[in-house]
Parts: C-alpha cells; sequence; structure tokens
C-alpha cells in the first residue's frame, strides 16, 4: 500500500457506513463497528502501509497500538508519498 490514495481510500471508505449505522436505531451495532474500526481494522491498515514501506517488520505491528510508539510513525503513515 505505498500508494497514498489507496491509503486514504481504505482509511475513509468505511466512515459512510459508520455515519449510515448511527443513524439508525440500535446504536449498540455502531459502537461495535465503531470499536472494530479503531482498533483492529485502522492498526492492520496502517501496518499494512508501514511493511510495504519497508518502515516496519511485519512482526512489530504491535508497536502501533501503543499511543507513544503510534505517534513516531505519523508522518510516514499521512505525509510521506
Amino acid at each position: 500500500m505505498k500508494n497514498i490514495f489507496v491509503y486514504y481510500l481504505a482509511i475513509l471508505l468505511p466512515i459512510p457506513f459508520l455515519i449510515w449505522r448511527a443513524s439508525l436505531d440500535n446504536t449498540n451495532w455502531f459502537a461495535i463497528f465503531l470499536i472494530t474500526y479503531a482498533i483492529p481494522y485502522r492498526t492492520l491498515i496502517d501496518g499494512w502501509r508501514l511493511v510495504d514501506k519497508k518502515i516496519l517488520k511485519w512482526y512489530e505491528i504491535w508497536k502501533l497500538w501503543l499511543p507513544w510508539k503510534y505517534r513516531g510513525f505519523m508522518k510516514d503513515l499521512f505525509f510521506s508519498i
């Protein structure tokens, strides 16, 4: 996922679904989908990008779960091509 357009597409594609679920009456499903998006989905997508850019190795993706480690990779994730 070296292409930044594909990366942003993978990040933003589930957002309309989350907004749609929030507009429905059952907020429990919205909470489940939001937590699923925020924790495992984004961690894997961000990790995949860093592995493709050869910044991390596949077995080091767990570091993205730690907020102080994640901040160190923000420039490479969001701003570098």
